[in-house]
C-alpha cells in the first residue's frame, strides 16, 4: 500500500465540497462518531468541507496556563527521560533520536540525558500547534518519508516509526539558554502540515529535504505556529534541565495547558 498516494486521495475528498444538505451529514456523523465536543469553534453547519471541519479555529484564544504549555491537544503516550540518542514512542519500541531530527541536531547538543514527550493527536482533536513558551526559532528541517499511521497500534508494529515517517522540526532556544527540538510527524491521511512563517514547506509534496535557518524569528507563548490536515503526532525535545515536566503518560492534554517549568 502506497500510505502517501492514499493520504493524497483522501485529502481530495476531504477537501470537497459536498451539497449544503450532504456536507451537513458527514459533518454531523464525524463529530458524533469521533465524540468532538464543538463548544469551543463554530456551529458544524459552518464548514463547507470534512477539512474544513477538521482544521477548525478556536473561536477564541485559550487562556495560557503558567510556565511551558502544550503546544497542542493529544494524548501524552511518553513524557520521560531519554539517554545516548533513543527514545521509546510506546512500550519498548525505540526510535533514534539523531536519526528523527536529522540536520537539526549538531554534535553533542544531546549528549548525556535529555528530556521528550510524544503527543499523539486523534481525529477528535483540536489540529492547530501553537509555541509551548517564548522562543527563538533556530532553524526549520523538512525531511520525506512514509505517511505510516501513529495511533497506538501502528507504533506497537514499527520500531523507530517516527523517524520514518515525513517530518518537520523546528529548533528553537529558550529563554533559559537550552534548545528545544518540535517535531512535528506526518500520519497517514495527513497530507499537509503547515507552518505561517515558512510558506517554502508543503509537505507530502517535497521530493527533497530542506533546511532553513533563520537568525531573527521569535515567537511569544501561545502565538499560533501552524496546522496539521487531520491527526499526527508532536515530539518535544529538550535539553537536559531545561523544563521539568508536571504531567504523565496517558494524560490527555489540552492546548495552552501548563504542563511543565522552565528551569
Amino acid at each position: 500500500m502506497d500510505y502517501n498516494k492514499f493520504s493524497n486521495y483522501f485529502g481530495l475528498v476531504a477537501h470537497y465540497k459536498f451539497p449544503k444538505w450532504l456536507q451537513n451529514a458527514i459533518n454531523s456523523w464525524y463529530v458524533k462518531k469521533f465524540k468532538i465536543d464543538m463548544s469551543e469553534f463554530n456551529p458544524i453547519n459552518s464548514y463547507d468541507s470534512l477539512n474544513a471541519l477538521f482544521t477548525r479555529k478556536l473561536q477564541a484564544p485559550r487562556p495560557l496556563g503558567d510556565g511551558f504549555v502544550s503546544p497542542s491537544d493529544g494524548l501524552c503516550l511518553e513524557c520521560t527521560k531519554g539517554n545516548n540518542l533513543k527514545a521509546y514512542s510506546i512500550k519498548s519500541k525505540e526510535y533514534k533520536i539523531d536519526e528523527l531530527l536529522d540536520k537539526s541536531l549538531e554534535d553533542g547538543e544531546l549528549d548525556g540525558e535529555f528530556d521528550y514527550l510524544n503527543i499523539y493527536l486523534s481525529p477528535r482533536d483540536y489540529h492547530h500547534y501553537h509555541a509551548p513558551c517564548d522562543m527563538d526559532i533556530l532553524s526549520l528541517n523538512y525531511t520525506p518519508g512514509t505517511l505510516f499511521s501513529v495511533a497506538k497500534s501502528a507504533l506497537l508494529k514499527h520500531d523507530n516509526l517516527y523517524a520514518l515517517n515525513e517530518r518537520v522540526v523546528l529548533k528553537a532556544r529558550l529563554k533559559n539558554g537550552k534548545l528545544i527540538w518540535m517535531v512535528f510527524v506526518g500520519a497517514l491521511n495527513v497530507g499537509k502540515m503547515k507552518f505561517d512563517f515558512e510558506p517554502r514547506i508543503q509537505t507530502n509534496s517535497n521530493l527533497t529535504k530542506a533546511l532553513y535557518k533563520y537568525d531573527n524569528l521569535s515567537l511569544k507563548k501561545g502565538e499560533h505556529i501552524g496546522n496539521f490536515d487531520l491527526g499526527s503526532t508532536i515530539v518535544i525535545i529538550t535539553q537536559n534541565n531545561a523544563i521539568n515536566y508536571t504531567i504523565k503518560k496517558d494524560m490527555i492534554l489540552k492546548q495552552a495547558q501548563s504542563i511543565a517549568n522552565i528551569c
